[in-house]
């Protein structure tokens, strides 16, 4: 059993194999020098220096070594002969395989731009990323982040909290546009200014200056000066092993709803794999903690023998100063908005519908609307617009037996 990747559906895989009663040999292939750990920390507690590295394992390496589960840590699988069901290393070592599981994760949407390459500007996506970021924060220093997605937002709220000034130059037209609505995408924006970042949009980034060091970010509006930079546009699926190897891939690794490949000895999981979704009814890549767990379990249940559909609903969540945005569901910028609650509370929900059916709730410090909404979306619920405004309303009354 040869797994390539160590995030967390690589973890999850693991677990699930060894609490499902697998006990022939596993080998998790890579890139980092640490076992599988939590990402999310990364722009948040940990960038803040409030948690400890050993606290985002999510298994200890004493778990991998009692259930005979070699890492090989620091290393890439450069090659894979499906053929011949072999994988080779880049220190030159061949491992043989039954199983493949690709879980390579996603890797870095890259800002192409002059100065690009100068010391100071950093992206974060691994633990060395956000060690190396953690040294720029400090009072009085000029942050700027490019890019006003989930990263660069909670990145924004880091530095801010830790006495940055923080300057978020954002491409579109609002932040957080391809997740959020309007109205929770400005309320979010109003967070920040209100404390103390500010939040330029419609920004397109021509480059960055600077002598020894970054500078100052030149956009075609202006230029602003820092000390440091943050990149946070994106990533991108990590399918090169995939596409070297022949197998199909769509912005993703393309894998059915138990997450098999066209190979019947590769499975895909994580971030790289585009997977059937029989909740959704489509194909979907995603990038979270709960696609990635549920992935790692269907893969596993795959192995185990005993298949169990890729099923569940889509959610995420972002802590940004003392709020917690969490989003179920997958919406479409076309998708009616119904608001339930008042914005200016500081806890309110958004609600997305299309064709009379729910698609997605967007839950600001509301974790009860969120619960409520994620199982409104998973009954297939069609609730009437006015009565999800109506506060008097309970909305476990309107989820459809």
């Amino acid at each position: 059993m040869l797994i390539v990747g160590g995030g967390q559906a690589a973890a999850q895989l693991v677990v699930s194999l060894r609490l499902g009663g697998h006990g022939g040999p596993i080998t998790l292939v890579s890139d980092e020098n640490a076992p599988p750990y939590q990402r999310p920390p990364l722009s948040k507690q940990y960038l803040a220096g409030d948690l400890e590295r050993e606290r985002l394992l999510l298994r200890r390496a004493e778990y991998y070594e009692s259930r005979d589960v070699e890492l090989r840590l620091g290393r890439r699988v450069l090659s894979v002969d499906r053929g011949h069901r072999r994988a080779f290393l880049d220190d030159g070592e061949e491992l043989g395989y039954d199983r493949l599981v690709l879980a390579t994760g996603s890797v870095l949407r890259k800002l192409d731009a002059p100065g690009s390459d100068l010391p100071g500007v950093h992206y974060l996506r691994s633990l060395d990323d956000a060690d190396a970021l953690h040294g720029e924060l400090a009072p009085g220093r000029r942050i700027v982040i490019v890019g006003g997605g989930y990263i660069g937002l909670e990145v924004a709220a880091t530095a801010a909290k830790a006495g940055a000034e923080v300057t978020v130059l954002e491409a579109e037209e609002r932040v957080m546009s391809r997740v959020a609505s309007a109205p929770v995408a400005d309320w979010l924006t109003g967070l920040h200014r209100q404390s103390g970042v500010r939040i330029r949009v419609g920004e397109q980034v021509r480059g960055f200056a600077g002598r020894r060091r970054v500078e100052a970010v030149e956009t075609a509006n202006g230029t602003h000066a820092a000390d440091a930079v943050v990149v946070g546009i994106g990533v991108l699926p990590s399918a090169d092993l995939a596409r070297e190897c022949g197998l199909g891939e769509d912005d993703g690794i393309l894998a059915d709803e138990h997450c098999r490949t066209e190979d019947e000895s590769v499975l895909a999981a994580g971030d790289c794999a585009r997977a059937v979704n029989t909740t959704l009814g489509f194909a979907v890549r995603l990038e979270s903690v709960q696609n990635a767990v549920d992935h790692g379990q269907v893969a596993a249940s795959v192995i185990l023998g005993d298949p169990k559909p890729y099923s569940g609903l889509p959610w995420f969540w972002s802590d940004q100063f003392h709020v917690k945005l969490q989003i179920a569901g997958l919406a479409r910028p076309a998708d009616e908005t119904i608001l339930r609650g008042d914005p200016s509370s500081g806890s309110f929900a958004a609600f997305r519908m299309r064709d009379g059916k729910l698609t997605a709730v967007e839950a600001v410090s509301s974790p009860r609307d969120f619960m409520a909404g994620r199982k409104l979306i998973a009954s297939g619920s069609a609730p009437d617009p006015g009565l999800l405004t109506d506060e008097s309303v309970a909305l476990k009354d309107l989820i459809q037996a």
